[in-house]
This record gives structure tokens, C-alpha cells and sequence, in this order.
């Protein structure tokens, strides 16, 4: 991995920066990342707040219901293409200390990519093999 890493939405009309190292990549297996991936999970990028820099278009919010733990779920999506690079807060509103949440697939490279840390297995698809050694969760982590 070489900084800073780069990415955007599929049709380019919105670009990130990040400066800073993540500090980590895990999947999450939840039946929501797997609707709103079209996949069998999602990858996430921790990264500081303040290392995540947009570009380009702004952001549209798009409300995604709740979390089993309350918290709103909220992803940041292109007004062109629709894709989500981000969740949260809204980017530039980050408090000290945010951990914003960067989907690793609209990263430009991805071939760094090593989640060590797994989320809501309980859900994960049976042909989803988790690699020995990594941390697992049956739900999300405390």
C-alpha cells in the first residue's frame, strides 16, 4: 500500500484521497452490506476522519434504517452513478477522533486489500471460507 490512496464512485464525478494508514479492513457479512453490495459482503476501510478527502461532486445522503445497536445507518452516495464510497457522518463534519468508513471496493487499487477481521458471520453465505487466524464476530463488535 502506497499513500495516499485513491478512489471514487464508478463514473468518476466523485474522487477521494487518503493520507493517512487505515487502521483496518475487515468484511462485513450483514444482510444490508450484502443488499447494498449486490455481493456476499462488504469490505471496509477504517481510516482517520481526517485523512478521508473528497473531490468533485458532493456527496447525497442516503438514509439506510438503523443499526441493531441503535446507531442510524447512513451511506454517502454519487448523485450521478449511485455508488456509496462512504458511510457515516457527513464527509467535512468528521468530530476528533472519527473513524470513517471507506467501502474498499472503490478504492483504485485494490490489490493491498487483506481484511483480518470479520463481522456478522452469522449471516455470511456458507460458501464464504474466513481465512483461519482472523478474528470473527457472529454479530458486530463491542
Amino acid at each position: 500500500m502506497k499513500l495516499p490512496l485513491t478512489g471514487g464512485c464508478m463514473c468518476g464525478a466523485v474522487r477521494y484521497e487518503i493520507t493517512q494508514e487505515p487502521t483496518s479492513v475487515y468484511t462485513c457479512h450483514c444482510e444490508d452490506c450484502q443488499r447494498a453490495t449486490a455481493s456476499a459482503f462488504s469490505v471496509g476501510v477504517a481510516v482517520p476522519g481526517e485523512a478521508f478527502h473528497l473531490s468533485g461532486k458532493e456527496l447525497q445522503q442516503a438514509p439506510g434504517g438503523v443499526t441493531a445497536g441503535g446507531r442510524p445507518k447512513t451511506r454517502w452516495v454519487c448523485p450521478v452513478c449511485g455508488i456509496a464510497p462512504c458511510g457515516g457522518v457527513k464527509p467535512g463534519t468528521e468530530p476528533p477522533g472519527y473513524i470513517r468508513i471507506v467501502r474498499g471496493g472503490t478504492l483504485d487499487d485494490t490489490s493491498w486489500l487483506k481484511p483480518t477481521a470479520h463481522y456478522w458471520t452469522r449471516n455470511k453465505q456458507p460458501w464464504v471460507v474466513l481465512p483461519e487466524g482472523d478474528k470473527v464476530y457472529e454479530t458486530q463488535p463491542g
